[in-house]
C-alpha cells in the first residue's frame, strides 16, 4: 500500500491535511537523503543541519496531523519557516541531493502555510 492510500484511509482528513502530509513525508525523506550525502562534502554544515531539521519537523508535523493534534497547525508554520530556509540553502549547491531538496521543500512549504492558516 502507498502512502497516498494509507493516508487516504484516515478518514478525518481533509485533501488538504492529506496532501501535506505526503508532502512532510516526501520532504522529510529527500532531506534525510541530502544530509546524509553531504556529510560527505566539505563545507555544508549548515546544509545538513536544516535538512535535519526539516525531516525530524516534517515528519512530526505529519504524525500531529494523522493524530488530529490541536497544536497541528502551530507545527505546520514552523515547518513552513524551515523547508523555504532550507530549500533556499540547498539551491545553492550544485549536488543532485540538493538540488532535488531545493526542488521538493517548496510545494512542502506551501501546504504546511495553508495548514497554519486553516
Amino acid at each position: 500500500m502507498s502512502l497516498a492510500d494509507t493516508v487516504s484511509e484516515i478518514s478525518h482528513l481533509s485533501d488538504e491535511q492529506q496532501e501535506c502530509i505526503e508532502n512532510c513525508t516526501r520532504a522529510a525523506e529527500v532531506c534525510e537523503w541530502c544530509a546524509d550525502a553531504c556529510a560527505d562534502e566539505d563545507g555544508m554544515g549548515e546544509c545538513i543541519r536544516l535538512c535535519r531539521d526539516v525531516a525530524d519537523i516534517a515528519s512530526l508535523h505529519a504524525r500531529f496531523m494523522a493524530r488530529d493534534s490541536d497544536y497541528s497547525n502551530d507545527l505546520a508554520s514552523i515547518c513552513a519557516d524551515l523547508c523555504e530556509a532550507c530549500a533556499e540553502e540547498c539551491e545553492q549547491h550544485d549536488h543532485d541531493h540538493c538540488q532535488l531538496c531545493a526542488e521538493v521543500l517548496p510545494e512542502c512549504a506551501e501546504t504546511c502555510r495553508q495548514m497554519a492558516s486553516a
